[in-house]
């Protein structure tokens, strides 16, 4: 397994004049976010594919081509429930019907692509068996405030929708829908499970890192 390093990390996530950057001003990625994203690139894991890093707790979704360039970062909604799980049979239950303790986005890494869905037509799954998808902010309840929490400055009111994810119409449109038009791989950075849970081979790596720079 590759090995990384703080500054080959933070390259990875440089923002070039070219890069549709939505994050609020003065916000930068999360440092588990960086890491995570550099330990992809220098890993190949999502084997030449595209792929997004998110973290629910920054409420960042940073999206990336498949030759590992940063093409777009920007806030996102996640789920109103604080946790990483995904509750049994939620694929089959109308929005209404998940408990709110189960309106999570869960944690880990996705294989995801578009396809058709019941009610919503074509969209992007995340992950298919859990009903996450990633979509463009609607306006159908006024009382959520998606387009406000979206535009907040801070994170800490991003956590609103069923488990979805939620982006701006533009930055889905500009971003995420031509980058994923083939499909590609999702990662997105745990609550509260550890991190050597979800993702193992690069806590593994970093543990490795560690070790050799040890005098």
């Amino acid at each position: 397994m590759a090995s990384f390093g703080a500054a080959g990390a933070q390259r990875v996530v440089a923002h070039p004049a070219a890069v549709a950057d939505q994050l609020p001003r003065g916000q930068d990625a999360s440092r588990a976010l960086i890491e995570l994203a550099g330990w992809i690139v220098a890993s190949q894991d999502s084997h030449g594919y595209p792929f997004a890093v998110m973290d629910k707790a920054a409420a960042q979704i940073f999206v990336f081509g498949g030759d590992g360039r940063l093409r777009g970062a920007a806030p996102g909604l996640f789920g109103s429930a604080v946790g990483d799980h995904t509750a049994p049979a939620i694929a089959g239950l109308a929005l209404r019907e998940i408990p709110g303790r189960d309106r999570t986005t869960p944690a880990g890494r996705f294989v995801g692509g578009f396809g058709p869905s019941i009610d919503a037509g074509r969209v992007l799954w995340v992950d298919y068996d859990s009903a996450v998808s990633i979509h463009p902010t609607a306006t159908g309840v006024p009382a959520e405030r998606r387009v406000e929490r979206l535009a907040s400055p801070s994170p800490d009111d991003n956590r609103v929708t069923h488990g979805c994810i939620n982006v701006s119409p533009d930055f889905y449109e500009g971003i995420i829908r031509p980058t994923f038009e083939g499909g590609g791989v999702f990662y997105i950075l745990p609550d509260s499970l550890p991190i050597v849970e979800v993702f193992p081979e690069f806590a593994q790596s970093g543990a490795n890192s560690q070790r050799k720079a040890r005098p």
